[in-house]
């Protein structure tokens, strides 16, 4: 007896109603990407090995999905670096090739390998798939859509502040109504690791107490200790987790805390500049909140950095993104600033899924079903059917004459809302009848009647 068919741990099939729903949230976000100027490119599902690693930390590295060296290849494994405990070496021996991590990265080896054929800044968005070698569980999968947008080419803060109006305009249209911004800057997180005299350990101060909100003050700081941070800096950052007031009263503590060191005043000034502007612009829904132990664990970020929380759903954060000035330095090319955010689309679903906040007109693709009543009416049904689809309306023809009864069960299944009867009185009088199925109302109409009516709809 076969085994039962099953799918990797971190993926999902999708039926019908989820892939429709899906499709609403990658069309409005498209759409309002579209609307602040991107243009859509895409990129291969995987890159040369080469060109991920090294990009995303020690734990993204980690995360990265190789793929095994085909053909005579195989032979070229390094086993004596396997026996010798050399597993990074015997990796690289066995997999030239990798899925992709994000889409950040290989946006940058693009930007670098067609830059004479780009226009500078250059706008782009990009929703694809990616893969992360993470631990499933509720809200995280190996396997999942990114929907992207980033500007390289400029260093002007006035694109930090269209990638706000997107996370708003975005999550706003999508019926959320409840939802934080949270922002800091890697250079406020710098000026921090120097004030402590703790320069060469940026990276690990930043991993733990981007983790307070998962594991409390007593975990960060018990996570700084296992870092190896002396005692005196982590007295110096224990006070950063009980700062309290509004934006700008934040910042000025900052100021205070950050006094003297040049690489956290540029920040604050960057982030203040961001805050006046959207106090004078607005926003539809969105609350922006500067959260000083917000540092997000990949390493390119060298500027503002964002995270987006629905705020009455337990979930880890949607949306996230930054400034990464040196991205594109990584691959040959310096001096190309860029800054871009990801709208994380699964996490997005459940989200809405759990706040039932998609429209039931999105569930239904067909809308129209004609009843068959045996041969003679069939051929009738599809010449009106043909009709109707020239009109960009979704028709489907029974295609048996079943019981009433099944035909109706499959309309219903498949919460199609009009069922058309023709039988030979409506043919000879050139009269349709159809059903409103949720209602349960049903007419007797004119052919041109009901043309009309449908394309009224």
């Amino acid at each position: 007896m076969s085994n039962k068919p099953s799918i990797p741990k971190g993926t999902r099939d999708f039926l019908p109603t989820t892939l429709a729903k899906r499709q609403y949230i990658f069309k409005t976000i498209s759409t309002v990407f579209k609307k602040f100027g991107f243009v859509g490119i895409e990129t291969p599902t995987f890159e040369n090995t080469e060109t991920l690693m090294g990009k995303y930390g020690e734990e993204g590295d980690r995360l990265i999905f190789r793929i095994l060296n085909s053909g005579d290849k195989v032979k070229k494994a390094d086993i004596t670096a396997l026996e010798n405990g050399e597993l990074a070496k015997f990796a690289n021996s066995v997999s030239e090739k990798a899925l992709r991590y994000d889409l950040t990265v290989p946006f940058a080896r693009f930007v670098v390998q067609h830059q004479n054929e780009l226009t500078f800044p250059f706008k782009r968005f990009q929703i694809q798939p990616v893969w992360r070698a993470d631990r499933p569980q509720k809200g995280r999968y190996r396997e999942f859509y990114q929907c992207d947008v980033d500007v390289v080419g400029s260093d002007s803060l006035i694109y930090e502040i269209e990638l706000i109006q997107i996370f708003d305009e975005v999550l706003s249209k999508l019926g959320l109504t409840d939802f934080s911004i949270k922002i800091n800057n890697r250079k406020i997180l710098t000026g921090i690791a120097e004030v402590c005299g703790e320069t060469d350990k940026l990276v690990d101060i930043t991993v733990a107490i981007d983790k307070l909100d998962k594991i409390g003050v007593d975990g960060v700081i018990a996570e700084l200790e296992n870092r190896n941070i002396s005692p005196a800096a982590i007295e110096k950052i224990k006070p950063l987790f009980d700062l309290n007031g509004d934006n700008f009263e934040l910042l000025n503590q900052m100021k205070t805390f950050l006094y003297g060191n040049p690489t956290g005043e540029k920040g604050i000034e960057e982030l203040e500049f961001i805050f006046k502007q959207i106090n004078a612009l607005g926003l539809t829904k969105a609350k922006l909140e500067f959260q000083v132990t917000l540092a997000r664990g990949l390493s390119y970020y060298t500027g503002a950095i964002f995270e987006v929380l629905v705020n009455n759903v337990k979930m880890g954060s949607i949306c996230g993104g930054g400034r990464y000035d040196n991205l594109t330095e990584l691959f040959g090319v310096s001096n190309m600033s860029g800054v871009g955010i990801s709208f994380g689309a699964d996490r997005i679903y459940d989200v809405m899924e759990m706040l039932e906040l998609f429209p039931p007109a999105i569930q239904t693709a067909t809308r129209i079903l004609f009843i068959n009543f045996g041969e003679i009416a069939q051929l009738y049904c599809l010449r009106l059917a043909k009709e109707y689809r020239d009109m960009g309306v979704s028709v489907e023809v029974y295609p048996e004459n079943a019981k009433m009864k099944k035909q109706m069960k499959y309309a219903n299944d498949k919460n199609i809302p009009i069922v058309v009867m023709l039988g030979d009185d409506e043919i000879n009088k050139g009269e349709v009848t159809y059903k409103l199925m949720e209602s349960g109302e049903q007419h007797t109409v004119s052919k041109s009647a009901f043309k009309a009516l449908i394309q009224g709809q």
